[in-house]
This record gives structure tokens, sequence and C-alpha cells, in this order.
């Protein structure tokens, strides 16, 4: 239950003055539905303007405040596209028209009548002869109003909502800020020159301050580092299983090549952790190709050596078919079975499958999010591992580690290498094992820049490739054109390169999406895979988790709408067999600076490491990991910088407040303990006794 202290701040905003059914729906758009949403809808930028007494000293493209007298009205001549002018003057005669296009020119007229004067703010500039100011920000009668406004917040906005309303709903949210109890200690804020977290809030909505905005930010990151530490306690709390297994299986495995030093290292850092009692929590981190899933399948050997079971979960149907898939030619010489348990099975072998878990006599199983159903049951899960980790929420991971009799151990696992200075945002609860050398006998993929003028070429190529009996990607940004979209500037769409392909290649040719039904996109994905299909024409949906060996040839249409993480994922499809490998990236005529230098990038290297560290400058951490789910870090208010220069010291107290106060019961811990509902990290809250 949310304390009482929160409840202003949890208040509907249709509590404010001003705001109706009509306003509801922008600020919902927005995600302000609350007084707290609100006060930390912060501004993007300001505009500062200069008072001026009259324009001889105006410069073109400046905001300014200056009175100015109407001396004439000019209307457009009906179905004239000009704007409706009003000729002001300042008070040494000096003659500027005010300009409204549209709609807005209707109140032109009662803003400013012919012979009063008014405070005008707007940007100055020049049109012909003529100083004119556009859509003025503000007209105001006295010079009290405008002159208030000299430094002014620029909120995001949507349709419906103008500047001054946001501005006016964030001032009432602002006034009923209730005082809090700080959990910041005194010697810390001094230190910082930082405000108290109401003062913070409030400064920061009136100019650029960046000790307000540095406070703000910190509480976020320390709001999530709290949370992080609260799951880590708790999972060792809980009382686990020491697991040794006695190598019987592990022995039988018969796997192509020999494990690379970091797969030795990773194996042995995770059989240490289940050698303990107290559950084991750790992210395998490895680059595309790096062995992950030989990895994961030595933890989970170590679990049935045991007597115990494990379970492999999966963000997709797909990704979940091919895990499944691969461990069971895995495990074949080895007498394993392994199970596939996703949405889809029904009747009699979702049954089979149940009671299977539920008497032990299915030791390993593979899924997506069914796994840890209601209705799933097992006799003794002592492993879970999480595929792409990223996909899924802490939430969700403690569902499936309840399923255990006692806290089952975890092993998390990410295709998505992250720069170093974001692991502690994102995993800091974790221990990280990283896997960065690459199997032997994988060979450099040749990739190469390919400007779109020359597609015919590109398809010529592909026929050849596939003429010697070779298989291929082609990845299109989206599944279809969108409506109304002007020819030149249409986004690659699957459905219809498809449909141009096939017409080529027949047959040969699949296509699988994310809207497509999953009995078709399965069906699409086994011809491919066993080779009944030589051309696989796909959207991102294939991002990670397809291995077909014989693929050697990947294009990527329109690469530069791609993130470099993303493109480093997708080349990482082909190059998984003996054969030379080859990724083309297909670009548009334009290009930005930034997706120049993406693509360079991707000739350059193949380290996934160095890339993320790219794109995390390139774009920031806010994408980086893509869509992020309840309790995975999405940072509202700490940028990309902050994160880098404040995350350390935020996750460093946050360790210590629970090194001195585990239970968050201290004034220090009660106040910590609202910071967490505020920043909605109470899933934290919850894991403490009695919380």
């Amino acid at each position: 239950m949310r304390p009482e202290a929160l409840n202003p701040l949890f208040a509907e905003v249709a509590t404010l003055e001003g705001v109706g059914p009509k306003l509801m729906r922008p600020l919902e758009r927005l995600g302000l539905t609350r007084i707290k949403d609100l006060a930390y809808h912060l501004p993007e930028r300001f505009v500062t303007r200069r008072a001026l007494a009259d324009l001889s000293a105006a410069r073109e493209g400046e905001q300014v405040i200056v009175p100015l007298s109407a001396i004439e009205h000019r209307a457009p001549r009906p179905g004239s596209r000009a704007p409706y002018r009003v000729l002001m003057q300042d008070a040494a005669g000096t003659v500027c028209a005010l300009a409204w296009f549209g709609k807005a020119a209707h109140a032109a007229r009662k803003l400013v009548p012919v012979g009063e004067r008014r405070w005008v703010a707007g940007r100055l500039d020049r049109y012909g002869d003529m100083l004119q100011i556009v859509h003025p920000d503000h007209i105001a009668a006295e010079s009290t109003a405008g002159m208030a406004r000299l430094c002014e917040p620029v909120y995001r906005l949507s349709e419906g909502l103008t500047q001054p309303r946001m501005a006016d709903f964030v001032g009432q949210a602002l006034g009923r800020l209730p005082e809090l109890p700080e959990w910041i200690e005194p010697g810390q804020l001094a230190r910082a020159d930082w405000p108290s977290w109401r003062e913070a809030l409030q400064r920061a909505h009136r100019g650029e301050d960046k000790a307000a905005r540095d406070r703000l930010a910190y509480d976020e990151l320390l709001a999530n580092a709290l949370a992080l530490l609260l799951v880590r306690a708790e999972g060792r709390r809980r009382r686990g299983q020491a697991l040794v297994g006695d190598g019987r299986l592990r022995g039988r495995l018969q796997l192509p090549f020999g494990l690379t030093g970091a797969q030795a290292r990773a194996i042995g850092e995770i059989a240490d952790d289940m050698a303990q009692e107290a559950p084991m929590l750790r992210l395998l981190q490895g680059d595309v190709g790096a062995g992950k899933t030989v990895v994961a399948l030595h933890a989970m050997l170590i679990a049935v050596e045991a007597g115990r079971q494990a379970a492999l979960l999966a963000p997709t149907e797909i990704l979940a078919r091919q895990h499944h898939e691969t461990l069971r030619r895995l495990l074949a010489p080895v007498g394993v079975e392994v199970a596939l348990l996703t949405g889809r099975a029904k009747g009699r072998e979702r049954e089979g499958l149940l009671m299977g878990l539920i008497d032990g006599s299915i030791p390993l199983v593979v899924g997506t999010h069914a796994i840890f159903q209601d209705a799933v049951s097992y006799r003794d899960l002592a492993l879970v591992v999480i595929d792409e980790q990223h996909r899924f929420g802490v939430a969700q991971r403690l569902a499936l580690a309840a399923k255990g009799r006692r806290a089952p151990h975890t092993l998390a696992m990410t295709a998505t290498p992250i720069p170093r200075s974001l692991t502690l945002a994102h995993y800091g609860e974790m221990d990280v094992s990283r896997l960065d050398e690459l199997p032997p006998g994988r060979q450099p993929i040749d990739t190469r820049v390919v400007p779109i003028g020359r597609l015919d070429e590109v398809v010529a190529a592909l026929a050849r490739h596939l003429e010697s009996g070779q298989q291929a990607y082609w990845v299109c940004p989206m599944v279809r054109e969108a409506e109304g979209a002007q020819a030149a500037e249409d986004i690659a769409a699957a459905e219809a390169r498809f449909a141009m392909l096939k017409a080529r290649f027949g047959a040969a040719a699949v296509l699988v999406h994310g809207q497509l039904r999953p009995e078709v996109k399965d069906a699409a994905m086994e011809r491919f895979a066993s080779g009944a299909a030589r051309l696989l024409v796909a959207t991102t949906v294939i991002e990670v988790g397809v291995d077909v060996p014989a693929a050697t040839l990947m294009v990527i249409e329109q690469a530069e709408r791609f993130g470099l993480a993303q493109l480093h994922q997708l080349r990482g499809r082909v190059g998984r067999g003996a054969e030379k490998s080859v990724c083309l990236l297909l670009r548009g005529e334009e290009l930005s600076e930034t997706a120049k230098r993406r693509l360079a990038l991707m000739r350059e290297t193949q380290d996934g490491f160095r890339i993320a560290e790219e794109d995390l400058q390139l774009r920031g951490g806010g994408e980086l990991l893509g869509t992020r789910q309840s309790g995975e870090a999405g940072f509202r208010l700490a940028d990309l910088e902050q994160t880098q220069r404040l995350l350390p010291i935020a996750h460093g107290d946050a360790r210590l407040l629970m090194e001195r106060d585990g239970g968050l019961t201290s004034p220090r811990g009660e106040a910590a303990r609202l910071l967490l509902y505020l920043f909605e990290r109470d899933w934290g809250v919850q894991l403490l006794r009695g919380g």
C-alpha cells in the first residue's frame, strides 16, 4: 500500500482547474495522468527573451519582449494564403508587423485593438523591408505579465495543448507538492550544492539549473539502484539449493569445436555460483555467435546431474523453437529430454507437458512466457535461464523464480552487448560474465555499403547466390508501406519487397514478419531452416535466435534506419557456417552525419562491445536496449551524461544504505521507500519483509 504522504502526488490531473475531458486526451497521450507526472514533465528547453524599450537595438532572429501600439489591421483577400497582419509601432515610430496564419487570425483583432499599447513577446524576423513577429508567443496589456516571461519553459506537447496551458497545469501541480523527508544525507546535499527535492522540481521548471536537474536525475538513479539491490537481497535471503554435478552428462556432449577461454571461464563462474546455497543471479553477456547457448547448456546439465529441473525462457516463439531445436540436437547423444512449452500447446499435448514437469520426468523445458503461468508447476525447478534478458521485466523474472520449491538459480543472457557504463543501470543486482571471444573457425563477415540506386545489381547478385545453392536473408524496416507516403519517402516494406522478389524467385522465397499468424511464421521458418526455401524476406523479427548455417548473404534495406546494435544483430544471422558470408547494407540517397558514421563503423568492425559503446554515443542509453518492460531501467530524467557521471555515485550510496539498513526502517530508509514509490520501483519495496 502506497504511503499516505505521497497521496497528493498520485492525485489525478483531472482535479486541476481547467482540466476537462477535452484536455485530458492530449495529457493522457503524453502519459500525464497524475500530479507527479506533471511535476516531472520537465521543460525540453527554455526561451530566453530580451526586454526592449523600443526596436532600435533589436537583432533579427532574437527573442524579444517589447511594447508596441497597433496602428492598422490588414486582413488577407478571400482565398489568399497570406497571413492576417497587424501593423504595430514602437515609441520611436519604428513599424513592426504581427502576423497570424489560419484560424489563429480570429483572435488578432481582440488581442491588439488599434490605438492601444501591448507588450509583445516573440521571435523578431524581417519580411521584405519590415520587421515581423509571426504568431507572437504572448501579448499582454501590462508590462509585469510580459516581463515575467523573460525566461520561459518549452514543454513537449500533444495536439490540443498549448505552451501556456501546459505551463499553467505544471504550475498548479508544483503548487501541490508536499513536504517529504529527505533521502539524501545533508552532508551530501551540501557538497554537491543540491537543493531539496521540492525546491529542485520548482527550480527545474523555472530555468536552466544544472544543480536542480542533477539532483532529480540522481534521485531517479538512486531509486533504480535501490530497487535492483532489493531484488538481489531478497534472492540471497531466500534459501536456495547448492547444485554440484558429477559431470556424467556434460562428458557426453559432442560439440563441433572446443570451448573458448571465455566460455570455459563463464562456465566455471556459473558452476561456482550454483554450488552455493545462496541463489545465483548472474548475467551472461556475449557478442553475436560467442556461444552463450553452449554455456547455458552446461549450467542446465549441472542442474539435471544434481537431480533437479531447469527452464529456459525466450521472448518469442520463434526464438523458443530455435533454442529447443538446438538443445535437442546437442542433447541427442547425452540422452536427456528437452520439452517445448509455448502458448500454442493445447489439449493432450499440453496436459502431457504439464504432468511431465510436475512428476519430474521432463528435466529441461524451453518456452515463452507460458512456462511461468499459474497452471504450470515443477517438481523441483532449480535453474532458470532467461534469454534476451532485456525483453523481460524484473516482475516476470520473479514470477518464474517463484516456481521453485526453493529459490532457483537464475542465469540471464543477452546477445546485445551492453556498454560498461550502462551495466550498473540495467543489471546492478547481477554478477556479470562476459563472452568476448568467438569460437574458432568463425570467419569475418564481408560488410559493404551499397546505394539503393544499385538495387538491380544487388538483385542480380542475389540471383547468382541462390543459383549456387546458398541461402540469403533480405531484411526491411517495416511490414507494409505507410498509407499516403510519398514515393521518395516510402520506407522499404517487407510485403512489397517480397512480392517483387517472389515474382523473380518463385517458391524459393518466403516471408516472415510479426503480424503473420504463428503457424504461418513457423511454416516459413521451417522451410528456410530445412533448405526448401533459399530466400527469407523479413523484418527485424529475425534479429535474434535464428540460426541457419547455410545462409551466407544478408541484405539490409534502408540500413540507415536501423540502430548500430540492431544492424550488428542482423548481420550476426550470417557467418555461422564454414562458407564466407557477406552483408550488404542498402542505403538511401541522402544520409545524415549520424547515419554515415553508423554505416562506416559497421564496415570497420565486428566487435559488438565496441559497437555498443559507439551506439550509446550516437543514440543515447534510452534506445539502446529497445522496449523496456516493467521493472527495467527506463530513465525519464537522467540523460546519458548524467547517467555516466552520477550512476556510480547513486549505486555506491544505495549499497551503503542497504548495508546499514537492509530493511529500510531507519528515518533515511523510510524516506528511501517514498523514493521507490515516487519513481514506481515499488516492486522493490514489496520484496522487503513486511513491506
